[in-house]
């Protein structure tokens, strides 16, 4: 087999040229390689590091995998782009995180949901985490009980979350500020996107929670196309915007809300039910520590809502008492009629809970 030699010297290359090939997570099917161009990186760890305030002397834990656009971008591109200082853990262990954090003193940490449940949890006395200021939370809703328990156990700690997608180089939305913020919202658009929310016409919905849609993005970060997958890069592009497949609203003041995949929205007897609604409450109950909801397939309603939990360590809980949990907070239609308790939740390698696994169960 012939091979060029080798000139050490480095390919001259455009902006628009593919720098990265980044797979989906296949959550929901079939990974594809979303490609990314020079121009598209370097803009997206440049808008991150800006939008929650990174400094040259900051120091990101990365425990996220560097396969994945979350830990690629947001942390390491953004520490290189700002001349920080990283510090690398190789997987999510509590105790782990925990020494990293104290030892280098880290200012900054980005992590998915299960992982701030998991440092709610832990044991973090006699420690100094002081320095810790940020932590961005992504690739997943953050549940509202989560961010209000992680900053009171890390004083002077801010959860700043957002949303994005491979396809969209992480970052699509963001919450910029403690001041600007708000809790169970992703944000507002960031600059060079312009983020919409489509009904099933593909016309744009106004602002208010009763108008729930797609999310469509087009700007400077929607990638090319997905590799060799012209007729997936077309549909998932159609009339220019890409369909992210998440369904939310937004408020009069351009806040965008997450209500749940469009693949995850469960049909019960003809009503629409958000599994991340019925989330939001069973994490409002002392005892829960993660939790996930799905439809499963009924003869009479066409779907019903199921509910797996994992318990906090040392709490007590019955299948009884979460339902009645549920049913005083949630309509009649809405609460689940299936809850199992399980001793931990399917995740992937990125620590995002994998609802097919529940399904497949």
């Amino acid at each position: 087999m012939y091979r060029a030699p080798d000139t050490r010297e480095i390919a001259a290359t455009d902006p628009d040229d593919t720098a990265v090939l980044l797979y989906t997570s296949g959550t929901t099917g079939h990974p594809k390689g979303a490609e990314l161009t020079h121009a598209q990186m370097y803009t997206a760890c440049t808008t991150g590091g800006e939008t929650f305030g990174y400094r040259p002397e900051d120091v990101s834990l990365l425990v996220l995998p560097l396969f994945h656009v979350f830990g690629l971008s947001s942390t390491l591109n953004v520490s290189v782009r700002f001349g920080g200082s990283v510090v690398l853990v190789p997987r999510f262990e509590v105790g782990a995180v925990l020494d990293a954090l104290e030892k280098y003193r880290c200012t900054v940490f980005c992590g998915v949901p299960t992982m701030y449940v998991a440092l709610v949890q832990a044991d973090v006395g006699g420690r100094d985490l002081s320095a810790l200021r940020v932590g961005v939370s992504g690739g997943a809703s953050i549940p509202g009980e989560v961010i209000r328990a992680f900053e009171e156990r890390f004083p002077g700690t801010v959860i700043l979350e957002g949303y994005g997608l491979s396809e969209t180089v992480a970052l699509a939305t963001f919450n910029r500020s403690a001041d600007e913020r708000r809790v169970l919202s992703v944000g507002k658009p960031l600059p060079g996107l312009d983020v919409r929310i489509f009904d099933e016409k593909d016309e744009e919905l106004p602002a208010g929670r009763e108008h729930v849609g797609e999310i469509v993005i087009r700007g400077t970060t929607v990638m090319k196309g997905y590799y060799k997958k012209p007729e997936a890069t077309a549909e998932a592009m159609r009339g220019g915007w890409f369909r992210t497949g998440d369904l939310a609203y937004r408020d009069e003041d351009g806040f965008v809300y997450i209500v749940d995949r469009k693949k995850d929205m469960v049909i019960r007897g003809g009503y629409n039910v958000y599994p991340r609604e019925i989330e939001e409450v069973l994490y409002q109950h002392p005892a829960v520590a993660e939790a996930a909801v799905i439809g499963r397939p009924d003869e009479r309603l066409g779907e019903e809502v199921v509910a797996y939990v994992s318990l906090k360590p040392g709490q007590d809980a019955d299948v009884a008492d979460l339902s009645a949990f549920c049913k005083e907070r949630l309509a009649a239609y809405k609460y689940p009629r299936e809850l199992h308790i399980l001793d931990d939740l399917p995740k992937g390698p990125t620590g995002k809970l994998l609802k097919t696994r529940l399904r497949e169960m």
